[in-house]
């Protein structure tokens, strides 16, 4: 059956397992919030829709993230899902720093978070739980406010970009 090897005899590799999730391609968001520092946000891949009645979604920040605290201690987030023309803002967002807003266009939401230009659509909502999740957390966000706009999704696979198109 392949090259399946026995029960015992495997030694768990984490890049491998980082090179297979790779293989799993993701549309990219964008988390924010607006606090009394001003705006933030992080560049997310593991978002996913939770629950109809309520609505749910989730997201999943590192325990490393100097965004999710700030996201946390609001209470409101907002997930902009990206347009293939963001490469630059998924970029841009994943990193660390105080100026990831220097040139981004966005208004704020019905919750006060930023929703950025061209985001071909956007959940807000207010953080209703978070659980431990190894070197992540588990996040479910209540959702209040949705939208959508036109445009076309980013992707991620394999540690790069490129988009869909309908």
């Amino acid at each position: 059956m392949g090259d399946i090897e026995e029960a015992g005899s495997s030694s768990f590799d984490q890049a491998r397992f980082r090179e297979v999730l790779g293989h799993f391609a993701t549309g990219v968001t964008v988390v924010t919030t607006y606090d009394e520092r001003g705006p933030t946000g992080f560049t997310c891949q593991s978002f996913m829709s939770l629950s109809l009645d309520p609505p749910l979604v989730a997201i999943s920040p590192s325990k490393t993230s100097d965004t999710w605290p700030r996201i946390a201690a609001s209470g409101a987030a907002c997930v902009n899902i990206l347009s293939s023309d963001h490469e630059d803002i998924a970029r841009t967002f994943a990193g660390k720093g105080e100026s990831k807003f220097e040139g981004v266009g966005f208004r704020r939401g019905y919750n006060g978070s930023p929703i950025l230009d061209g985001s071909i659509a956007w959940i807000e909502g207010t953080v209703d739980e978070a659980y431990d999740a190894g070197d992540h957390f588990l996040v479910v966000l209540r959702v209040s406010e949705v939208g959508t706009s036109k445009g076309s999704p980013i992707l991620f696979y394999r540690g790069g970009f490129g988009a869909f198109t309908s």
